[in-house]
């Protein structure tokens, strides 16, 4: 699972990953358009079931070629709805991890971080390093961003 995680964060351009994201518009701006981005999906999710629904409503006195019609539609909005979900809780619970990692341990400012290491990194089987400094006080550790 891990590797479908990497290529789904790897391949999407409208979500940059962490180190592009606190690189370019800083910590907090990366974890606010995460929680933006994977709340638009769960506002997908729920179109796609209403889609579903509706789908399932107009099986009642259809003609065989709308029966089929409306299958194809069930199978589209079922789709949709799970791939939507899926990346909702993705992108849900990759930015809450990054949030619990974002505290500085010497001054406890919150994701007033910058990177360490400007090299961009190849995907792994383990969980990526990003090294990280506090703006306010120096301090370095590192984010286990997986």
């Amino acid at each position: 699972m891990h590797t479908s995680t990497t290529a789904m964060a790897a391949t999407n351009p409208l979500n940059r990953t962490l180190a592009d994201g606190i690189r370019q518009v800083g910590f907090r701006k990366w974890y606010e358009r995460e929680l933006l981005s994977s709340h638009a999906h769960m506002a997908l999710a729920l179109f796609a079931v209403v889609a579903l629904i509706a789908s399932f409503e107009a099986f009642q006195g259809a003609s065989s070629n709308d029966k089929l019609l409306n299958t194809a539609f069930v199978v589209v909005s079922a789709g949709v709805s799970l791939w939507a979900l899926r990346r909702y809780l993705y992108l849900l619970m990759h930015a809450e991890d990054m949030a619990n990692q974002a505290n500085c341990a010497q001054c406890q400012a919150y994701g007033m971080l910058q990177l360490q290491d400007a090299t961009p990194r190849q995907p792994t089987a383990t969980p990526k390093l990003l090294p990280v400094c506090c703006k306010r006080c120096g301090f370095r550790w590192n984010l286990e961003d997986n």
